[in-house]
This record gives C-alpha cells, structure tokens and sequence, in this order.
C-alpha cells in the first residue's frame, strides 16, 4: 500500500557497542577526559535513519537485566561475554536523556532483552497494518521477518544500509521460510550468546541439514539417516539441541504493548538536546541535528502524515521556526538557534581591515609596543611553498583584532613585509599562532625569519590532552563556546583543499582572518595555566617549540630524488608482479582478481580448502586479512605469494610511481610535512609523502631508499641511527643490571639475552636462539603473549610461554618495573616519559578485560617510545643549532622514528660525522650509554 505507515524500532545496545567499537583505534575523547565514541556512534545511527527515511513511528528498545527465562533455562547463556566497558555504562544514561529530549520513547522492561521487546512490537504493528523496519546488525533478527517486517543493517565503514526482507533472509540462511532461522541458530549455535548448538555442526553444515530435514526436531527425529561420527555427536546431544533452539527464539509476547500515538516521531525539545550535546562537544552532530529537525536540508522532507510539504519552508534564521513537522502556520515552535552564528564582529564591531597610509603607520606603531601577539596568515593555497599572502590578521585583546589585506602585485606585497618586518623579527615579541609551522613556512618566501618566543595553540592543546583533535574549530568549540565561520560559509563547497582567499571579498576575509587570530589569541590564554597544571609547560617551551622551527626548516630544504632510478625500479615491479601472478594463477588452477578479498577467500577456502574452518568477516565473507594470511603463509605457497603480491603492489602504487609525481616543481625536491600532534606517544609523523612507512624489510623495499640522493655532487648522505634506543631505555627506567651490564660491555643485546635464558655461554648461542631472544626483547615492550611470540617464532605455544616466563626470571626487575608502570598508571590516570611527556589511560581501570588489557600494555609501552621519541627530538634542537651556529653549509633533512638523515657538504663530512654521534648519543644521559650508527653514501639506502 502506497501509505502504508511505517514503524521503525532501533536495538539500542547492538548500535551502542556497533559504534563503540568501530571509533576503538580512534575514540572520541572530549576536553573532561571522556570518551563519548558510544553516544556519538548510536547517535549517528540514529540520526542517519530519521534523514534516510523519515519514519512516520519510531522507539529504541533496550536490555535491562537481561533475560531471566533463558537464564532460567541455561545458567550459561551470556555468561562468556566481557564486563560492558564503562565508556558504554556512562554512555546509556547520555543517551536515554537525549532520546528524552527528542521526544522518542525508550522501550525497557525489566528480565526481558531488547529483541523480545522488538519481536513483541514488530508482530503488534504488523497487524495494525504497519510496515516495521527492526534497526539491528544482529542476524538473529531474520527469524522475525516478514512480508512486512524487516531487518535494517545500518550503514557501516563505507557499505551502505542493507535492508533483509524473506529473499534476504532466504539467500543468507539457506532456509525456505525465516522462522527456519531459529533452527538454524539452535543447530549451529551463537558463540556470542553463549548458545551451544549442536556439536561439530557449522554454518554449512546447519544450512544442509535445513535443506534435508527443515527444523531441528525432525533432524532430531531422523539421526538414522547421519552417518559416523556426526550421528554419534547430535544423538548424544539432542537436549543440547532443543535446548539451543529454545535460547534463540525470539519471544513474541512479552509484557509490552504497541501503542501508535506513542511511537509518533514528533518535535524535540531542541534547547534540551543542544544542552546535551554541548556538555558532550558534539559540535558537528549538534549541526546535524538542527540541519535536520528546521528543515535546512535541500531535499523534500515528509510530514507525520506522509504527505510532502510540497517546497522547503523559510525559515528566518532569528526565530528558528521549525516546519518539519507541519506547516509553518501550524503553531511554528521558537527554539533557540544556537547554528546561526552571532560573530565576534557582530558582538563587538572590532575587527578592522588596515589600509595603506597613516591607518597602517599607526597601527604598526601600536603593534611594536605589544609583548605578546597572534597573527595567522590568509594565503592563495595550502601549499606553504608556493602560496602567496593574500593578508594577514592580528590579535591581541580578547575579540579585537586587525587585518592587512596584501596586492596581487608582487612588488607592493614585499613592500608591505618589509614594514612589517621589524614585527616579525622582533626577539622581544612574543608571537601566537594556531599550527606556526605554516605562517614560518609562508614567511619564509619572503625572506622573513620569524624570530622571539612562540606560543602554538595546537601543540599546547596536543600536550593538554593528546587523545583529542587539536583543530580550531573543535577548540573553539571546546574550550569558548563558539562556532568559527565555516570555510563551506566563504568558498561554498568547494573545499578547504581549493581555498583561496583572493577569491573572497576583503569584508570577508576580514571577519574569517582576525576571527581565528582573536580565538587563537584567546585559547591561548586558556592553555597557559594548563600546561602548567599538567607539568608539560618545559616540554612545551623547551622541547616542542624549539622543534617546529627545526622541522620547518627540514621541510622547507626538501630531498633529492632519483626519478630516473624510480622509473626503471618500476618497470622491475611490473615484472616481478606478472611473475607472482602467474605462480598463483597456476596453484589456483584458474585466473581471478588477486585484489579482490572475496574472489580470493573463495580459491583460497572453497576451491583449495586450505583451512578446515577459514575466519569469515561479519559480512559472512572469508577474511583474507593480513594477520589471518601472514599466520597461514609459512603452510602455503600460494598465501605467501598472495602476501608478497601484495607488498609489491603496494609499494609500487605508493612511493614508487606516486613519489615522482610529489616532486615540488618550484625545488625539484621532495618536501614531507612532519606533524607533532598526531601520534599520542609523542612520535612525529611524516605525510604527503609519507617517509617514515617505506619498507625496509623486503629487498624491493630498501631499493626505494636508493632513490633518495644528495644535491649534487658535492653533498654526500648520511644517516645516523640509534642502536635499539627502547631497549637501552626499559633497561635503564626498569634499573635491570644484568641487561646494563650488557649494554655497558657492549655485548649483543639479544645474543646476551639468549645466553642468559637459554642457559648456555654466549658463544654457543645459534642463530635461531639469537632470533627468539630477539623477538621476545622487543614483544615484551608490545606486551607479546605466548600466542603472538609463537606466531612471530617456530616455536610451539607452550615453547613460547616457557621462554617467556625464562625470560622473566632472568630479568625480574624489568618484570617489577612494567607491574609499577601500570600500578603508577591506575592511580594517577597516566604515564609519563623521561621528560615529563603524558599519555592519558582512561581505561587503565575500566571492568571491560580487553579494553582494559590495551591500556595497560599503554601503560609500558607508551614511556619507553615516548622517551625515544623525545630524546631524538633534543638531539634534533641541539644539532639544528650547531648547524646554524657553525654556519654550515650541510642540512638535515629527515627523520624516520629511531633514525636521522642529513645532506653533508663534502668538506664538513669528517667533522659533521663526529659531531651528529656525539650529539645523538649525549642528547640525554641514562644509566645506559646511547649508541649510534653512522653511515654515509650515495643515496639513502648505502648510507642506512
């Protein structure tokens, strides 16, 4: 029926762990410390099914208690499942106050799961003549289907929403009717419901036994028809199977009762929902919402009714009159539009655009007189190495602020620069920017050298509270309440990647400059007293300032490459991929697309039957995973070929035909951006192009370093790298004797280390026992298990576990010291570095085993790379300055983790090279002595 109504019933816990989870590498930390990835993954399931369909009923249904009668039945039922990770209890109470305040009823009843409740309701309005669309990823669900009730797979990583009605549900279960699906279930079990099944029946299996005998009471009925030992086992286990069956029914008539008018999506309280979701600093789920809900969307919307409202309805932007839900003349609701921006500007008529003349002789007269200023610098590009000013934005008094509008005309720019010159230079000025190492690298084209203490807003923040984003807009909105001008507002949506601000009005520019230079002027205010409240005020003046400059200038000097040599190592890949392909093409027995994980997963496990029971993805598909291929690769020639096809591909694709094309054609060289604020641990990384991921493991990986050369012929490279900096570190913050003796005596750590575990003098330890001793030294910072190590040896499991306990008796303070590191860690909330470097471990405590099992290995691993990271960053700073102080004509161009790479002029060579050592290895004293490797070459590759 075309108006049909339709009732849309979401599982509340299924979407909140679904979220929860898929934010887990990356969670959303708010500016309190609290992780709010459940809220903001169930409310982006939620919103993105009121846009999509616009439903004319709609309820969440929630557990509570869980469900007595199947714990009645089957004590065990649920019982294997993790404590809920406590970002997920926090999350419920958020969530239920937020549902509240849109009006959108919460369904809980006490003993009773939410798909009870689901399946109750479902059959209700079904026969009230609705349309019922059950929100859930959980496939059990596909027993309630219907020619009117469906399951409704949210979107998810890039796949669309998925909607299972019976051909679905048919297709996915192998059944002839969905009810079947409960057969199904009970034959095979749930491993995540603690449902046994039957024993040794899987998915195959329960789909040819539906196909046979159609429910588990007639298989049960006719074991005489099975055969060996599958007749044994079900015979053996028919309570078990009728007991499995019963644990995966969905109940239809629990104590709940469907009532319309209830379930009717009606106006939220939208001053409610904003509240909340200002306390979470949802910012862009807030601009969602109010996108949404006042009807701001360029699509045509649907009214309770489910007639459209034929065109979009005005709103005026100062009453906020909302029409989704009727017609502007039906009692419009005022709501408070906290999404039309009221601007500094508007508040305080303070934001002037400089002229040239007397105007700008005055204000830079004022400027000088300042101690302490932010400017941020509006440019033709994102490109520091070829954008031009456009203007420049000042600030130095909360929401004031000055602008200076640049000419195109190149001579009347420098003009300009010059005058401001003194500024810029001046020792005594202190210079405020949000991510500076831009404003320098824009500077610098123009011969300006921006001199004097500074103060990033973004690093400060990156030290405050590492785990969060450290833009400005969420800083803004974080930390003043306030939503900057959008750039979508300036240049429609044309994108950030294509702003250029010659294209706006002066006006403009005015209002977006100086707003950001007086919010940055502003946060940073904010930021001093908490960087001193964190203890990283040192590290911040000290360490991480002093870095931006040395990292500007190493991204400004660039590298040379070889593109001639990539061109031909090219050509080499081709050739060595062809002839991967043909090796699995003739093992496979058939042509197939390689890169295809399904096409692949099904040669792999239903043609080759590799695996007796291959890992599948949720989507039921075969998983061809690395980790899955990488355990299964030393038993088949065919994975490890897959594997290494892979490598090939990927290195080709990635640095050997994309790097030339990352040549900068005003240098000819290539120039990395290094970002301070991305890894939490304090490590920098390395983007556009990415160095610091080029494989160096394989032998067609090190051959890309080879393209990387110096600037003629009178440069040479050099590369100095720390010798096993992290295992010197745990040796000497753990005070382990035996392996500072080691170092001390400057014995091979892990021949030493196999010595002592293995029991046997040093001289007699193989290859092999150097090997393991190898792995375990450095799995122990990664908190490697028996599992892993054996994964990573050829040692059986139970070898692995008793080399690992070997190992920590003869090393018992490093064991000590990694049990104080997490002690230290649940009392205080965090670890710290040599220096003083947080890492923030919200769930160093939490009841969840795995999350909390992460935080902990955090706990130990976190101060050892954040120490490496940090001693590399002095040597950095004391070496850029001996560069300069020396006036040396030799750069340093990279740094690649553990490891520094530099452009030698050939007559500073032998003096450079002492000097780098020395400076590397004293760049921090520990009770182990620092080592470094010094190596010198035509390309990069020789000099590693």
């Amino acid at each position: 029926m075309a108006d049909q109504k339709r009732l849309f019933l979401l599982d509340a816990y299924a979407l909140i762990f679904r979220g929860y989870y898929a934010l887990i590498k990356n969670p959303r930390i708010n500016s309190k410390g609290m992780d709010t990835s459940a809220i903001m993954g169930f409310m982006n399931s939620l919103l993105d099914v009121i846009r999509r369909e616009k439903p004319d009923h709609l309820a969440v249904c929630f557990d509570k208690g869980g469900s007595v009668e199947r714990t009645d039945m089957f004590e065990a039922y649920k019982a294997n499942r993790d404590a809920t990770p406590d970002a997920i209890r926090i999350a419920i109470p958020y969530i239920q106050n937020i549902l509240e305040a849109m009006h959108i009823p919460s369904v809980v009843l006490e003993g009773w799961e939410a798909d009870d409740i689901i399946g109750t309701l479902s059959k209700q309005a079904e026969k009230e003549d609705y349309k019922v669309f059950m929100v859930t990823p959980d496939k059990d669900f596909g027993q309630l289907v219907s020619e009117n009730i469906f399951m409704y797979r949210p979107a998810r990583m890039g796949n669309g929403i998925e909607i299972w009605g019976i051909p679905e549900i048919q297709k996915r279960f192998g059944v002839e009717r969905p009810e079947q699906v409960i057969d199904y279930l009970g034959m095979m079990g749930d491993a995540s419901d603690n449902i046994p099944g039957l024993p040794g029946v899987g998915d195959k299996t329960a789909k040819k036994f539906i196909a046979e005998f159609g429910s588990m009471e007639n298989l049960l009925a006719n074991t005489d028809k099975l055969k060996g030992k599958m007749k044994e086992k079900i015979e053996e286990n028919k309570e078990l199977g009728i007991l499995s069956k019963k644990l995966a029914t969905i109940c239809i008539d629990c104590d709940v009762t469907f009532n319309a008018s209830d379930y009717e999506l009606s106006r939220p309280d939208f001053e409610k929902v904003q509240e909340i979701f200002e306390e979470l600093e949802f910012r862009r789920l807030k601009e969602q919402f109010l996108k949404l809900f006042s009807n701001e969307s360029e699509e045509t919307v649907t009214q309770v009714t489910g007639t459209p409202t034929g065109k979009k309805q005005e709103q005026d932007a100062g009453s906020g009159q909302f029409s989704l839900f009727g017609s502007p003349s039906d009692s419009p609701v005022t709501i408070k539009d906290y999404s039309s921006r009221q601007t500094i500007t508007d508040v305080a008529h303070a934001y002037q655009s400089i002229a040239p003349g007397m105007a700008l002789k005055l204000f830079l007269q004022n400027l000088m007189k300042q101690t302490s200023v932010c400017f941020d610098t509006e440019t033709t590009g994102l490109n520091p190495l070829t954008a031009e000013l456009v203007g420049i934005a000042f600030s130095w008094e909360a929401t004031k602020g000055f602008y200076i509008p640049f000419s195109e005309d190149k001579a009347e720019a420098q003009a300009l620069i010059e005058e401001l010159r003194p500024f810029f230079e001046s020792e005594k000025i202190e210079k405020i920017g949000q991510n500076l190492k831009y404003d320098i690298k824009v500077l610098d084209k123009y011969n300006v050298d921006v001199k004097g203490p500074l103060f990033d807003t973004m690093l400060a923040h990156y030290l405050i509270n590492p785990d969060m984003r450290h833009n400005m807009d969420v800083l803004a909105e974080t930390y003043l309440n306030y939503t900057p001008i959008s750039i979508t507002e300036l240049i429609g949506k044309k994108g950030k990647n294509q702003l250029n601000m010659r294209e706006v009005p002066v006006e403009k520019q005015t209002e977006y400059a100086v707003e950001d230079a007086d919010i940055t002027f502003q946060l940073a205010q904010h930021f001093r007293p908490e960087l001193k409240e964190a203890n990283t005020e040192k590290l911040f003046q000290e360490i991480e300032i002093p870095l931006l400059r040395v990292l500007a200038d190493m991204e400004l000097e660039g590298i040379n490459l070889d593109k001639e040599f990539l061109n031909s190592l090219s050509s080499d890949l081709n050739n060595d991929i062809a002839t991967l392909e043909k090796k699995i093409y003739e093992d496979a027995g058939t042509e197939f697309n390689i890169g295809s994980p399904k096409q692949l997963g099904e040669i792999l496990f239903d043609k080759l039957k590799l695996v007796e029971k291959p890992k599948k993805t949720k989507t039921g598909q075969y998983s061809t995973a690395e980790d899955v291929l990488s355990y299964l690769a030393k038993d088949h020639e065919i994975i490890q070929n897959v594997l290494d096809y892979r490598g090939l591909a990927k290195l080709k694709s990635t640095y050997v035909d994309a790097l030339p094309e990352q040549v900068e054609p005003s240098t000819g060289r290539v120039h990395t951006d290094y970002m301070q604020t991305v890894a939490a641990t304090g490590r920098l990384s390395s983007n556009n192009p990415n160095l610091q991921n080029i494989p160096i493991r394989t032998e067609r990986g090190r051959q890309v370093r080879k393209a990387f050369i110096p600037r003629d012929e009178n440069y040479t490279l050099l590369a100095a790298d720390y010798s096993q900096i992290e295992l010197r570190i745990i040796a000497a913050l753990s005070e382990e004797t035996t392996m500072i003796e080691a170092f001390k005596n400057g014995e091979d750590i892990h021949a030493s280390t196999a010595s002592k575990v293995f029991d046997i003098p040093i001289e007699q330890v193989t290859r092999e026992q150097r090997s393991n001793a190898k792995t375990v030294n450095f799995g122990i910072i990664y908190g490697v298990s028996a599992f892993g190590l054996s994964n990573q040896t050829d040692l059986s499991r139970s070898e692995a576990k008793e080399l690992i306990d070997t190992y920590y008796k003869t090393y018992p303070k490093l064991r000590n010291y990694m049990s104080e590191q997490v002690d230290f860690a649940r009392e205080n909330g965090y670890v710290q570095t040599v220096l003083g470097r947080r890492r923030y471990l919200k769930d160093i405590n939490g009841s969840n085993a795995i999350v909390r099992g992460a935080a902990e290995r955090n706990a130990v691993n976190a101060p050892i790379q954040g120490s490496a990271a940090d001693i590399i960053k002095i040597a950095m700073i004391n070496i850029h300055k001996k560069l300069e102080e020396g006036n040396y004509k030799s750069k340093m161009l990279l740094q690649v983790h553990d490891e520094l790479v530099f452009d030698i002029y050939n007559p500073e060579l032998e003096e450079l090279k002492t000097l780098i050592k020395s400076e590397m290895e004293n760049a921090y004293k520990l009770d182990v002595p620092l080592d470094v490797e010094v190596g010198v070459g035509e390309n990069w590759l020789v000099a590693h």
